[in-house]
């Protein structure tokens, strides 16, 4: 039969009583043990005898209970599946062995290195660089997957001295935005080119006169309009997790990029020969 089986028992288990609501139950609560159940496994779990249960197959338009279990496994396959390309992709698939799933993870990376390779904006990134190295406060904004790009650039900077802080959004953001100043620099990270706060927050910077980035896999998103400088990482948000993944990694370079280039900048301004002490830092403007 073509109809929903699933949503015909579940309808059988609300409008039925006694056995048949039994039966109907166990078959939607136990989807997968029942694709392997003996009639009479069956009807022992619903208290009831394997010809009820027949009767109840029967009832529902199949030849008898074998037809019926079949009809459950193979809708059951096609959720699991469904739900398995929708979290993961079709790149990988359940049954794949251990080394194809690393190998097929590598090869996503990879390929989003070499974007972002291509990618990046050098130019925009040197500037962005320069601001950040000589600003009294920096605020990085990430949310979610965001925010381990996010995260690992400020536990970066920090070390170099540059006073540095991030946030996944909120009222904590906005109210950090509000406390920038001309010369200060806030950056938004966001792979997908959307943030339910980042307007906000280059609206508070701009107004304050502080330079407002964006780090994203979309430089063609609305929110990249907003930003004065706009860094791409290389590989547009995918709908599953293994393109979400491969994204990262170009994310990853972009803020490692920037990062060494705001090294730079610290260690040359004092003329350093290291610059993984505060103390590099050039004095705080007037």
């Amino acid at each position: 039969m073509n109809e929903d089986v699933l949503a015909r028992l579940r309808e059988q288990a609300g409008s039925s009583t006694g056995a048949s609501a039994r039966i109907a139950s166990i078959v939607i609560e136990s989807t997968a043990e029942v694709a392997n159940m003996s009639v009479t496994e069956l009807a022992e779990s619903a208290h009831t005898t394997p010809g009820t249960v027949s009767r109840f197959a029967r009832a529902m338009g199949y030849d008898g209970f074998p037809a019926l279990r079949a009809a459950v496994a193979t809708e059951h396959g096609r959720a699991l599946e469904a739900g398995w390309v929708a979290d993961v992709g079709n790149e990988i698939t359940p049954e794949d062995p251990i080394d194809k799933v690393v190998g097929t993870l590598a090869n996503a990376q990879m390929r989003a290195v070499r974007a972002a390779m291509k990618a990046i904006d050098l130019d925009a990134a040197q500037r962005l660089a320069e601001r950040i190295a000589v600003a009294e406060r920096v605020l990085l904004v990430g949310e979610w997957g965001d925010n381990v790009p996010a995260g690992e650039l400020q536990k970066r900077l920090f070390r170099i001295g540059v006073p540095v802080w991030v946030h996944e959004g909120g009222y904590e953001a906005r109210l950090a935005a509000r406390l920038l100043r001309a010369g200060d620099v806030a950056l938004v990270f966001s792979h997908n080119g959307l943030h339910p706060d980042a307007e906000n927050i280059f609206e508070e910077a701009q107004i304050r006169g502080a330079l407002t980035a964006l780090l994203t896999g979309d430089p063609r998103c609305e929110l990249a309009s907003r930003a004065e400088i706009v860094i791409d990482s290389g590989t547009p948000h995918g709908s599953t997790w293994t393109e979400h993944f491969a994204g990262r990694a170009g994310d990853a370079l972009a803020a490692g990029v920037l990062w060494v280039l705001v090294a730079q900048q610290v260690t040359m301004s004092d003329d350093a020969p290291t610059a993984e002490i505060s103390a590099h830092r050039a004095p705080a403007r007037k």
